[in-house]
């Protein structure tokens, strides 16, 4: 063959791929450009700006809760969102998130143990152990005030094995354990915590 029917060949082969497959080829293309444009769209259209409002309603919820105003921080005031706003208008964003964590602790100080747990299960610590071994701590702590103390040792244990870098945080909920354990009548279990505080 010469190069010039070699290369009409191609062509020609070329053409009937196209026409047994254009349509599947066009339909794919379309529903590509159309899931990347959506995508696109939803990222920096919807959910950027959700962000920006959520962390500036987030932001005075938060100052109240740094002030130990922990009512105030969950429900606002004078116009400014609370915790429970931001995390029912923003739930999906990083600060809604963010909110349920303060939201959870803020219940625990206020004696709202079971809304606490709610709260604070639905938190995503988003893969940070140090942010985990809070949460579990402060889960250990909610289930220790009514009075489901399995649950809680669980949370205690976990808290004080989760980042063991973290030498006083989980000594603290090793310890919190230990002492919830004795109290339930597990001297055993007990020990075992006690045993890992005293080697690491």
């Amino acid at each position: 063959k010469n190069p010039a029917q070699a290369d009409q060949e191609s062509v020609n082969h070329a053409m009937d791929i196209w026409e047994k497959y254009s349509k599947k080829i066009i339909y794919v293309s379309v529903a590509v450009i159309v899931i990347v444009g959506g995508y696109l769209g939803y990222k920096y259209l919807f959910q950027a700006p959700q962000e920006l409002k959520a962390s500036e309603e987030l932001f005075s919820a938060e100052s109240n809760f740094r002030k130990d105003s922990f009512n105030l921080a969950l429900n606002g005031a004078n116009g400014s969102a609370g915790l429970l706003k931001v995390i029912n208008k923003y739930g999906g964003t990083a600060a809604g998130n963010l909110a349920r964590l303060y939201a959870g602790e803020s219940y625990i100080q206020i004696g709202e143990f079971q809304k606490a747990i709610d709260q604070l299960e639905k938190f995503n610590a988003n893969g940070s152990k140090q942010v985990e071994v809070k949460v579990e701590g402060l889960l250990g702590d909610a289930y220790a005030e009514l009075k489901k103390n399995e649950k809680a040792i669980d949370h205690y244990r976990n808290a004080g094995t989760g980042f063991p870098e973290d030498q006083a945080l989980s000594s603290e909920y090793l310890f919190r354990g230990g002492l919830l354990c004795e109290l339930s009548g597990k001297p055993e279990d007990a020990i075992e915590l006690y045993q890992i505080i005293k080697d690491k």
